[in-house]
């Protein structure tokens, strides 16, 4: 994720503001997500560097207020690790609007561990198969990595599914690096996860990534026998461009525009969670600044958005809004300094006015852009709280009777 995001950067216009806000998104990043590590890393080298001294004969007076700074940054930091822990109350509230109170307690002992050990997140509870070519196009190979539960399914039994789309600003990023967590979560819950590439830009301008995210769709709904998934219910997430893709996914389902060569497919989602996505690639509310505009106008889309608006419309999630949306799940943080939490509000406010669906938006405080990628406290609150929501949502699918004869459910 590091690695897409400078990459990323590298492509950006320089003026004072970005080089002013990629320090601190990254400053914020590590300190306020990766905590425990850079503790850690704090300690380790701080009880080297007194070793050391001690052996040279002592420590002097430079040492002593190097480690004063030091403990003082450690109390602090100590502290914001502790306040992961009020995310809970923020994701609580927004999915509580949908999913009874019981049934959120009844699901708290599928993840007690992680609220002591941060690191664990299910990966010793699910298998992985990397490199599944799901197209091929003028000679790219497009691939998936499938996340199975380790648990084989019972005779009949059928499996919900998730898949999950990188983030990388379209232009950089692999399904290597982004989403694990929740994919190993969801696959210790019963779930199949799909983590998807999909081409990027410059190579390729809109929209390309989103069709290449249709193709992965319906690769796993024709082979979902394969991996016990129930192809009636599949949902879709990711972060940042992945975010924007998600949303997109969910909102244009069928729509021959995205679906070149394969209009007659199926690619409807049954719940959507995005995460710190763009919503309007206009920036008509003021979420992005004209340097956002200018990137996407160079690398990312097919025009400009003077010469041919419609098309930024189109590719703008706000703009695909309608009332048989899926049930959604907006998620962002507060603190977010690349993609600011604004558009998140207008987008879900949008959401809420139009869809018949339930929708469902958490805003995480203090949280900054890519904070799922650690597998920290706050994470693991959210993947939790995604988990019950969408467990909610397959619960009231299976309720209703419409889905496949074999399927039963594997999370009640």
């Amino acid at each position: 994720m590091v690695r897409s995001i400078l990459a990323a950067n590298t492509f950006a216009p320089r003026s004072d503001n970005r080089v002013l806000t990629v320090p601190s998104f990254f400053s914020s990043w590590m300190t306020g997500e990766a905590g425990p590590a850079v503790l850690g890393i704090w300690g380790f080298r701080t009880a080297a560097a007194v070793r050391k001294a001690r052996r040279g004969g002592g420590l002097t007076s430079a040492d002593y207020i190097g480690l004063g700074l030091t403990a003082g940054a450690s109390a602090a930091l100590v502290k914001s690790i502790l306040s992961h822990h009020r995310a809970e109350d923020a994701l609580r509230a927004a999915v509580s609007r949908v999913v009874p109170e019981s049934a959120i307690d009844d699901r708290l002992g599928t993840s007690r561990i992680s609220r002591v050990v941060p690191f664990f997140t299910g990966a010793g509870q699910r298998r992985i198969t990397r490199g599944v070519q799901y197209a091929n196009i003028d000679g790219v190979s497009l691939k998936l990595d499938v996340y199975e539960p380790t648990v084989p399914p019972a005779r009949g039994q059928l499996r919900p599914a998730i898949m999950q789309i990188h983030g990388g600003g379209w232009m950089v990023g692999d399904k290597r690096e982004q989403g694990i967590p929740l994919l190993n979560y969801m696959a210790a819950n019963g779930w199949v996860g799909f983590n998807v590439n999909y081409r990027l830009s410059p190579k390729v301008k809109s929209p390309v990534h989103l069709q290449d995210c249709k193709r992965a769709l319906v690769w796993i709904r024709e082979h979902a026998e394969e991996y016990n998934v129930d192809p009636n219910f599949i949902a879709v997430t990711g972060g940042s461009a992945g975010g924007h893709l998600a949303a997109m996914v969910a909102l244009t389902e069928n729509d021959p525009e995205f679906q070149p060569g394969f209009e007659g497919s199926d690619t409807s989602i049954q719940a959507g969670v995005p995460f710190y996505g763009v919503y309007d690639m206009l920036t008509r509310g003021g979420d992005e600044d004209q340097e956002f505009v200018d990137l996407m106008s160079q690398f990312v889309m097919a025009g400009d958005p003077e010469s041919d608006p419609d098309s930024w419309s189109a590719y703008s999630p706000i703009d695909q809004v309608h009332t048989q949306a899926p049930p959604m799940m907006v998620i962002h943080g507060t603190k977010d300094v690349l993609v600011p939490v604004r558009g998140a509000r207008r987008f879900v406010a949008k959401m809420t006015e139009f869809s018949d669906n339930p929708v469902v938006y958490a805003e995480i405080e203090g949280a900054q852009h890519a904070f799922d990628v650690f597998p920290s406290i706050r994470t693991n609150h959210t993947i939790e709280y995604v988990e019950r929501f969408l467990n909610e949502m397959y619960q009231r699918y299976l309720d209703s009777g419409d889905f496949a004869e074999a399927s039963q459910s594997t999370t009640a």
